[in-house]
């Protein structure tokens, strides 16, 4: 696993979490500029994603089993598109607080990730 794009992830989505409270804070919803910060975002993961199944295809293994890791890649790829959808359906602040949770939730995720694979 490359651990600066795992870093590199993380950080991108704690920035989208801080960035998405402080609009919550504001009493706004998620705007255009959000949803552009989630796209962004969402290529890291999906990066991570490609790079994850391609190690596998070459024959690395994570320490602590393949099947986890997978799911952690998936359940990191679909974190924020999810928190993104979800906010379009609250066209409130709480769509705001709900694409920051989903910004810290990734952000778990990719500590998580990092560990399975044994950094």
């Amino acid at each position: 696993m490359l651990a600066a794009l795992t870093l590199v992830t993380g950080l991108a989505a704690l920035a989208l979490a801080a960035w998405c409270g402080f609009a919550a804070y504001r009493d706004q919803p998620t705007k255009d500029w959000h949803f552009i910060g989630m796209a962004v975002v969402s290529v890291l993961a999906l990066a991570q994603l490609v790079v994850g199944i391609v190690q596998l295809a070459r024959g690395e293994k994570p320490e602590q089993g393949t099947t986890i890791f997978v799911a952690y890649l998936i359940g990191a790829f679909a974190c924020v598109p999810a928190a993104g959808f979800m906010s379009l359906t609250e066209r409130t602040r709480w769509g705001s607080v709900t694409v920051a949770a989903g910004g810290v939730v990734l952000a778990v995720l990719e500590v998580r990730l990092y560990d399975i694979w044994g950094g």
